[in-house]
């Protein structure tokens, strides 16, 4: 594919749009969004991936005593945010991270996922692509601008305003996207109240999770002037369903959809039956990744809708992957365990490492199980060869650094540092005392 902009190009449409500042953003670890600002003096410094800054700063990257980075943006990122002053607008840049002997940084994220993408392209396959469903809450802010626990809404799935009182928001944020070149397919109200999607159209994987990133920043800005805080954690209430960002992936060669094969009754190809085996041989291992955070395994229970059972299905909306009805270009496996909080690089790399390491192995994938497992007893499910996901972030650190695929997927520099950071934060919840501690103990003992 041919670059979509040229630096006279992206030159030519900052001196249009008034644009007065560029923001060099890039992605940490944990997958917070970072970013360098300059003027637009220094852009064509920067569009000659000459912008140095301090690695030493940002979690996960590198040592004190290594810490000169460059930032090397990629011009087919260019977007000016819609939402900034008309006096001077923002621009931004996604970059990839190298080191300062020009060699592309191992511990970038984006980098990483084109490391996994590339191993793709030797199999034979030409794209990834992957159509990702985040959720998110819109709580209240107060006086001071903080955010409360207050809901903004009493709404449920499909509601309208006025139960939605979300609705306005929700629309605005879509208005924006659209503005900065997204596809929206829809926007509607989830099943717990205050809870929100918006679903955008599928791209190849670097595209997808550089929109996951534009995504989060955009609903986040957007609610703040609506005097709300959006939230990606997965469990941010007790007693309703948590957020999720189902994937919807597919490989491709050329225009056709590997996955589908019109002579097979399913429909599926043998690469997807492959895919898939790979996927379910490696998912607790991943789980660590697409779901990295203490709070993502209070969403990880039974009863609200959430997968916690390795299985699939081709109807059943309780296992951890489902295959939707969609057949032809649209064919595609469904992961339903990824939740908002993922670092999008690092979850994609490891679910498409799983799915390859199934296609070169040419693995068997196992029976569809088309009954509501939710409803189905520990021996039922054992005997039905269906695995538990982790409990707990601890269970599913344990597991990724057993697994050999899962670690390659990240790379040795990412690998080391990711749990280095996530067994401090295991580490810090499992040493508090929480506030329903006291609650159950105080009085009784």
């Amino acid at each position: 594919m041919g670059s979509k902009y040229s630096k006279d190009q992206i030159f030519k449409m900052v001196k249009e749009e008034n644009v007065r500042f560029i923001r060099l953003q890039f992605t940490d670890l944990l997958g917070t969004i970072k970013n360098v600002e300059i003027p637009t003096s220094q852009l064509e410094k920067a569009l000659d991936n000459k912008m140095m800054f301090d690695g030493s700063s940002i979690e996960g990257f590198v040592r004190i005593e290594e810490s000169d980075m460059l930032l090397y943006p990629d011009l087919d990122t260019f977007v000016v945010f819609p939402w900034t002053s008309e006096k001077g607008k923002v621009a931004r840049l996604i970059c990839d991270i190298y080191n300062p002997d020009m060699t592309p940084f191992e511990g970038d994220p984006r980098a990483n996922l084109k490391r996994i993408l590339k191993e793709m392209e030797d199999l034979g396959f030409t794209d990834f692509n992957i159509g990702p469903e985040p959720e998110f809450f819109l709580f209240k802010n107060d006086e001071k601008g903080e955010p409360t626990l207050e809901l903004n809404d009493k709404g449920g799935y499909f509601d309208l305003a006025p139960t939605d009182l979300g609705e306005n928001c929700r629309r605005d944020i879509v208005l924006e996207l659209e503005d900065m070149g997204f596809e929206i397919e829809a926007s509607h109200h989830e099943v717990a109240p205050g809870q929100h999607e918006i679903d955008f159209k599928y791209a190849d994987a670097i595209t997808t999770c550089d929109n996951i990133q534009t995504f989060k920043l955009a609903v986040k800005t957007i609610a703040r002037k609506h005097g709300l805080h959006a939230t990606f954690m997965p469990k941010p209430l007790f007693g309703v369903n948590g957020s999720g960002m189902h994937a919807n992936m597919s490989l491709f060669k050329g225009k056709d959809n590997a996955f589908y094969d019109e002579n097979t009754d399913s429909k599926l190809s043998e690469t997807a039956m492959q895919f898939l085996a790979g996927i379910i041989k490696h998912a607790e291992a991943f789980t660590a990744i697409t779901n990295p955070t203490v709070n993502s395994y209070k969403r990880l229970v039974p009863g609200y809708e959430a997968p916690c059972y390795v299985a699939w299905s081709m109807q059943n909306r309780s296992p951890l992957i489902r295959i939707p009805a969609s057949r032809g270009v649209s064919t595609r496996i469904e992961v339903r365990s990824v939740d908002p909080a993922a670092n999008p690089y690092l979850a994609m790399a490891a679910m498409l490492a799983a799915g390859l390491d199934g296609i070169k192995n040419k693995m068997e994938a196992p029976k569809p199980i088309d009954r509501n497992i939710y409803a189905m007893d520990k021996p039922e499910r054992e005997e039905a060869g269906i695995r538990d996901l982790p409990a707990t972030l601890k269970d599913a650190l344990e597991i990724f650094k057993k697994n050999e695929t899962m670690t390659k997927a990240l790379g040795d520099h990412a690998t080391e540092h990711f749990i280095e950071l996530k067994e401090i934060e295991w580490d810090m919840f499992r040493t508090q005392v929480h506030p329903w501690e006291r609650e159950q103990y105080i009085q009784l003992y």
